[in-house]
């Protein structure tokens, strides 16, 4: 039986509604959901004593639901006679003071301010199907008569899909005239989450319009978003800004209906913020693994990336993600990488917090009440001591911070926030130093306080520096090539004039210092404030050996060949990256490598440099 209309505007048609109510028959119809599953955001917004109009009843079971558990005043109207002669003879007995009438509802004959709430389950989405000016008038026409037959005070409660034009239509009709705009995201049950054909692939909304008092002049606009039942509300600036928070919520209810329907869609990722501040506080990546073989217990499971090991190719990259996910032996593995800024006091308080929200990423086929395992490396969250926060004119916000590596030493780190996942400079922290924070760290255990703030390593910032040890891989290839000069026995004899363009933390300068005691130094750096980061955090310094010069290491070289008496090096080394990630091409820049360049670079070196 085919009960869909030709086109969506034939919902606003009275002939239709009476051929698809004469069709269905006495069988309920729920646009949207059941009464259980939207009696939540109904008990938190009507009274069981307030008189309730419900407009475009249908035959919904809903009010009859809400007349059993004590909303008994309650008045159904719809423009379908077919349909308010079945409710009537359906409930004249058993709900004796609700009643039914057939009335359109831009044309209501109540006087005005006879209700306290105005209840409507997916009427306005049938009525407002397009934005044609025959179709805005009509609901114009509707909209009023809600207000009207509203007392002060009372609500509009509209249960929607928040299609962008009924969002935009409500919000804007309602805060223009001086009411309180709320959006309220109806919850999903576990049970909804896992069902086998989910009804929408958008999530259910409702919006709640409250009646303030008019006033003269410009009365000031509210509007709130609130994501969950019990959620605090979040005042927003704009209309706008409440359109676009919709639209995300919407953006990712498709997104985890994808997910449910289909395994192996790419590479998917998302963040999950705090619902106060609207800061990230969760990255989460999506890796599917089609060859493991489906059993009960190897659906799903999340895995905490430890703080600060985000960057670590298994972790960072794709593909070793999908290593993880592999070795792991999961069909969906969900990496979960935590926010620098957050506070997070253990596993079980994450495990807590991100429970609901990761099911929603689950797979089709898993068990319900399964339980979803959180896994980490050695059970741990990991440590990230945040020391320092600055701005560069060049480099932009910037933090050093000290993070635990899986041999439970700690490193410090230099990280570009426009660039988050890839660390730009790190050391390895002297072990007393590392041992200290990991005693302060487990006498805050015992406080039970989370151990991430700067005062859990006392040591003086750059004095706690391992200045013998390499962190980075290319700078050990940098150091092995020094081979290549000569008779690597004889390196530690010969002087050698080396340039090092690009300072950032001043590890590899440092080294080459400490190890050839023969060897001079020139590093070009051309950002100022990375000088003084190398110098206070990472235990820099001139000397006699050492100098640094303030440059744009392009120029610097092209001055230096331009030179008569130009100096001679016997190495060069690029240590430097690119700002635009949409060159392609991050280390070094494409312009180091350039022709033209090169040959200035020749230039200045030694006949076998």
């Amino acid at each position: 039986m085919n009960l869909l209309p030709k086109s969506s505007k034939e919902f606003g048609s009275v002939d239709y509604w009476e051929k698809f109510f004469q069709q269905r028959g006495k069988k309920a119809f729920e646009w949207y959901g059941t009464y259980l599953e939207l009696c939540g955001v109904l008990h938190k917004y009507i009274k069981p004593r307030e008189k309730v109009l419900v407009v475009g009843c249908g035959n919904s079971e809903l009010s009859e639901q809400l007349y059993d558990v004590g909303y008994q005043d309650i008045v159904n109207i719809d423009i379908s006679e077919v349909v308010i002669k079945q409710m009537k003879e359906r409930n004249a007995s058993r709900r004796p003071r609700m009643s039914f009438l057939k009335m359109d509802m831009t044309q209501m004959e109540f006087p005005d301010a006879s209700f306290q709430v105005v209840l409507d389950k997916g009427t306005l989405d049938a009525v407002l199907t397009d934005e044609e000016e025959k179709t805005l008038q009509q609901v114009d026409r509707m909209l009023a008569e809600v207000g009207r037959v509203l007392q002060v005070g009372g609500r509009y409660l509209c249960i929607s899909l928040a299609q962008a034009h009924v969002l935009k239509k409500a919000v804007g009709h309602f805060s223009r005239e001086g009411w309180m705009v709320r959006v309220h995201q109806v919850a999903s049950s576990q049970e909804q989450l896992l069902e086998a054909e989910p009804r929408f692939s958008l999530p259910v909304f409702a919006f709640i319009m409250t009646k303030f008092r008019p006033v003269t002049g410009s009365a000031l606009q509210i509007f709130e978003l609130c994501a969950q039942e019990q959620g605090k509300p979040v005042r927003l600036e704009s209309a706008e800004r409440l359109a676009e928070a919709v639209r995300e919520r919407q953006q990712y209810a498709w997104l985890c209906s994808q997910l449910y329907r289909k395994a192996g869609l790419g590479s998917v990722s998302l963040d999950l913020c705090n619902g106060d501040t609207g800061e990230p506080r969760y990255t989460l990546h999506v890796v599917d693994s089609p060859t493991v073989k489906p059993s009960r217990d190897n659906h799903f499971a999340i895995f905490i990336i430890p703080q600060g090991r985000e960057t670590e190719w298994l972790f960072g990259m794709e593909e070793g993600r999908k290593q993880l996910a592999a070795s792991a032996g999961f069909r969906r593995l969900i990496t979960v990488a935590l926010h620098r800024g957050q506070q997070y006091e253990g596993m079980d308080s994450i495990q807590a917090e991100l429970s609901a929200r990761v099911m929603e990423l689950a797979p089709a086929g898993m068990p319900a009440q399964l339980q979803v395992p959180f896994l980490s490396v050695g059970g741990d969250i990991g440590v990230r001591i945040v020391q320092h926060q600055d701005h560069s004119p060049l480099s932009g916000d910037y933090v050093i911070e000290d993070v635990q590596g899986d041999d439970k030493r700690y490193f410090r780190r230099l990280v570009f926030l426009s660039n988050r996942n890839v660390v730009q400079s790190e050391a390895r922290l002297l072990q007393d130093v590392s041992h200290r924070a990991q005693k302060k760290r487990k006498k805050d255990r015992k406080k039970h306080r989370p151990a991430d703030t700067p005062e859990d390593l006392p040591a003086a910032p750059g004095q706690s520096v391992d200045k013998s040890y390499l962190c980075c891989e290319h700078h050990k290839a940098m150091i092995a090539g020094l081979a290549l000069l000569k008779n690597p026995e004889l390196l530690l004899e010969t002087p050698l004039a080396l340039l090092v363009v690009g300072l950032g933390g001043g590890s590899l300068p440092l080294f080459i210092h400490d190890h050839f005691p023969k060897s001079c130094i020139h590093a070009v750096e051309i950002d100022p404030s990375m000088l003084e980061v190398a110098t206070q955090w990472f235990g820099f310094c001139q000397s006699d050996r050492m100098k640094v010069h303030i440059a744009d290491g392009l120029d610097f070289i092209t001055s230096l060949a331009e030179e008569e008496a130009r100096p001679h090096y016997d190495v060069i080394m690029f240590d430097v990256d690119s700002k635009d990630p949409t060159l392609g091409m991050s280390c070094p820049p494409p312009a180091f490598v350039a022709q033209l360049f090169l040959q200035k670079v020749k230039s200045i070196l030694t006949p076998e440099g």
